[in-house]
């Protein structure tokens, strides 16, 4: 039986837009990517985004901060949000430019959070210069958080190293020691576990000559590496605050690319952790987003995102 060219047409459409809507359909079933990140000069707090895709994200609280410093001199820099074995939701971020410490803070519901604690894990080396990018993972061997930052000493401010300590309560905490140290200067790391597979390292390397404040991957058995096998730069120079996530079969690496004539967030892609393809085009992130971190969230987490509306804000930033 012959059937006419635009029926075909018609009939791929029809299916078409039905695949797509069922896909949009299950994601609001299972939920939404939460983007949390701050604006400069990150006096301002923690803003939030929700994504249905992964790939595109709307600004939460009518693009208001979610959480505001609580403390004088405070700033929320390099936010990284995760959700914990207790259930509850932890944040922690950079404090301040010049300070051996980072920035604490936990929720039941992502709505009501605890008062700010400013952890000063640095302080068994008092020579330190700062403490950045701080970012937790929790190790169900050791029934401990991981908690791994960037350092660097005050007589060598450009030599940074990424540092680890381990906590099971965010009060007590071990001697911090050298996690990552590749011979150069590594800033802004970030780890992307998936069951069954290796570890993968995603970090800034900070050389300035030859310039290559870009990403590679490190591989490694575990959460605590070792760390091997280490990839050419994934994207361009002066491109920092990797943060990765897994769409369908794609692991899409999202950063904070902050010079030249495009300074936004960008991502690039890859199927294999080998081969790489920009993909900034087919993404859309709050204008002026700086350095943050991406979390899943059920549908019930999101709706309760969704309803916040604060009152616009009369009172001046710091």
């Amino acid at each position: 039986m012959r059937v006419r060219r635009g029926a075909v047409r018609l009939l791929v459409v029809f299916m078409l837009t039905w695949a797509v809507a069922g896909v949009q359909r299950a994601a609001a079933e299972k939920g939404a990517w939460l983007f949390a990140y701050f604006h400069e000069p990150a006096n301002q707090g923690v803003y939030f985004a929700l994504s249905r895709d992964g790939l595109h994200y709307t600004p939460l609280n009518d693009d208001q901060p979610w959480i505001k410093p609580e403390v004088a001199g405070e700033i929320m820099r390099d936010a990284f949000l995760t959700r914990g074995p207790d259930h509850r939701f932890h944040l922690v971020w950079t404090w301040g430019w010049h300070v051996n410490a980072m920035g604490y803070a936990s929720s039941p519901d992502l709505v009501a959070w605890s008062a700010h604690k400013r952890i000063a894990i640095m302080a068994p080396f008092p020579e330190t210069n700062n403490m950045w990018a701080p970012e937790i993972y929790y190790d169900k061997a050791r029934a401990k958080w991981l908690v791994i930052w960037a350092s660097a000493a005050k007589e060598a401010k450009d030599r940074h190293r990424l540092w680890s300590s381990f906590t099971a309560d965010f009060s007590d905490f071990t001697k911090p020691e050298i996690f990552f140290d590749p011979g150069y200067t590594v800033i802004d790391q970030t780890i992307f576990a998936e069951k069954g597979k290796p570890f993968r390292l995603i970090f800034k390397q900070q050389t300035k000559d030859p310039l290559t404040y870009q990403e590679r991957v490190a591989t490694g058995p575990t959460l605590e590496g070792p760390w091997s096998a280490i990839s050419e730069p994934i994207n361009e120079p002066w491109s920092e605050g990797p943060s990765a996530i897994k769409l369908g079969g794609r692991y899409v690496v999202f950063y904070d690319h902050y010079r030249g004539d495009h300074i936004r967030y960008e991502a690039v892609a890859t199927r294999d952790w080998k081969h790489w393809v920009d993909m900034t085009e087919a993404t859309g992130l709050p204008k002026g987003a700086k350095h943050g971190s991406f979390l899943w969230v059920t549908e019930a987490e999101a709706q309760r995102l969704l309803a916040r509306h604060d009152r616009p804000s009369t009172t001046p930033a710091q």
